[in-house]
């Protein structure tokens, strides 16, 4: 199979209009978020990964067109090409990272306390090596005080852990981090297999 990222990538002839949407969104809604639940992934108490695909992303600019009351094509393009950048490209997954702390005073502290953290969080299929990710490649999310408490990360795969992944090896994950020390997660089969799927 050889990807194609035309075939990939959002175009406006995928989206509704608002009018549209607005008679579609209990559905798709609760079709993505039945599709959500094997692309989330816990790390320890409080962190979550939430693996991105077209349909995942889909919705997002959807939600966002509504919210915003875009219907310009102009609009509606800026959105695409902020989002598109997020949909997995055949040899790598691209996730959201969110940071929970519910109380405001300790995950401000933190906040402070995880910097880099994104960048720590590594994924290892099978025997192969670690996969650490390439984090915030949009724009940056942290500052010299903290970390963010969302990140865009990208764990890009080699042909060997692709091959191992795709042969059912199992995947384990991890945080490498001195202020959150994780070690070592097994993905659940559903997730696994959902993220199987995204590479080609």
């Amino acid at each position: 199979m050889v990807y194609n990222e035309v075939d990939v990538m959002l175009t406006r002839a995928d989206l509704w209009s608002l009018e549209q949407y607005s008679e579609a969104r209990p559905t798709f809604r609760a079709e993505v978020l039945q599709h959500k639940k094997n692309r989330q992934l816990l790390v320890g108490a409080n962190m979550q990964l939430i693996f991105e695909d077209r349909l995942t992303i889909k919705y997002q600019i959807q939600e966002m067109l509504r919210i915003e009351k875009v219907f310009e094509s102009s609009g509606i393009q800026e959105e695409l090409d902020a989002y598109n950048p997020l949909i997995p490209d055949g040899d790598n997954w691209k996730c959201t990272l969110l940071i929970q702390y519910h109380d405001v005073d300790e995950r401000k502290r933190r906040l402070a306390e995880l910097k880099g953290v994104e960048d720590q969080i590594w994924l290892k299929i099978g025997e192969t090596d670690k996969i650490f990710p390439i984090a915030d490649e949009d724009m940056e999310r942290s500052n010299d005080e903290k970390t963010s408490a969302v990140h865009f990360m990208r764990y890009q795969l080699g042909p060997e852990q692709v091959a191992a992944a795709k042969s059912g090896a199992e995947i384990t994950f991890g945080v490498d981090h001195v202020a959150y020390p994780f070690d070592q997660g097994v993905m659940p089969e559903q997730v696994r297999a959902a993220l199987v799927k995204d590479l080609v």
